[in-house]
């Protein structure tokens, strides 16, 4: 039974579930930053997923990343799936833009997050749910 990592919730609002993933908002504003997790139990790595699942997995990032890019007009779609802290299969999408405070580095421990708030937090993933065509 598929079940999200307690990170992954306490880090993130629901978005909407397409096929395979559950996709998220994570809760900093400093970056326009969704997160893919495949309804899979017991998966850690992509190369786990079955073939089918690995296709529909990389269609999906393509279809977050061209709603992100579509959007917000980003000048890089960062994309990553590292695990090191959270051991359940997520892949990050996220849009940097050269006047963002970590370019050109990577995000993580570049500043620290700045959360939402839970009413704006829930406000900003009704958005992007729209923008998902969900």
């Amino acid at each position: 039974m598929f079940a999200l990592h307690p990170r992954l919730t306490a880090d993130t609002a629901p978005v909407t579930d397409w096929p395979l993933c559950r996709v998220l908002l994570l809760d900093d504003r400093t970056y326009p930053w969704l997160v893919l997790v495949p309804r899979r139990p017991a998966i850690a790595e992509i190369g786990e997923l079955d073939p089918a699942d690995r296709a529909t997995l990389i269609e999906e990032i393509a279809r977050a990343g061209a709603v992100l890019r579509a959007t917000l007009s980003p000048e890089r779609i960062n994309v990553a799936a590292l695990g090191n802290v959270v051991p359940q299969l997520h892949v990050h999408l996220i849009a940097r833009f050269t006047t963002d405070p970590a370019w050109p580095r990577p995000v993580w421990g570049a500043v620290p997050a700045t959360p939402y708030g839970a009413d704006a937090l829930a406000a900003e993933a009704a958005l992007w749910r729209e923008r998902l065509g969900e």
